[in-house]
């Protein structure tokens, strides 16, 4: 499946920005779908998940309040809500997929989307 991350861009702390995964296949459904991020530098984070029916969720206690993912499966599209945003969340977004994780981590993905760029000015 190919993952297309969009939504980035620059945004003053305090503000909000919903960044989106679409998927190319109808198979969509059946994958569960994180959300990542990179700061250049340092090591890849892991930034929420969300299940393949999209009933259960899970979030870095970085984002967790803050940020909140959902999808859409009959759009093939999974969203992140990104919320009162701060300077440290600036980093390139990924968004991955995985068929066997319920909850998807770096060691379960299948399937990597290429980034999108989030700008938080303090």
């Amino acid at each position: 499946v190919q993952l297309q991350a969009s939504g980035g861009g620059s945004v003053q702390a305090g503000g909000s920005l919903r960044l989106s995964c679409a998927a190319s296949e109808r198979t969509f459904g059946s994958y569960s779908i994180g959300w990542f991020r990179r700061v250049p530098g340092k090591e890849r984070e892991f930034v929420g998940a969300i299940s393949w029916r999209g009933d259960s969720s899970e979030y870095a206690d970085s984002v967790k309040g803050r940020f909140t993912i959902s999808r859409d499966n009959a759009e093939n599209t999974v969203y992140l809500q990104m919320e009162n945003v701060k300077p440290e969340d600036t980093a390139v977004y990924y968004c991955a997929a995985s068929l066997t994780a319920p909850l998807v981590m770096a060691s379960t993905v299948n399937y990597w989307g290429q980034g999108t760029q989030v700008t938080v000015s303090s």
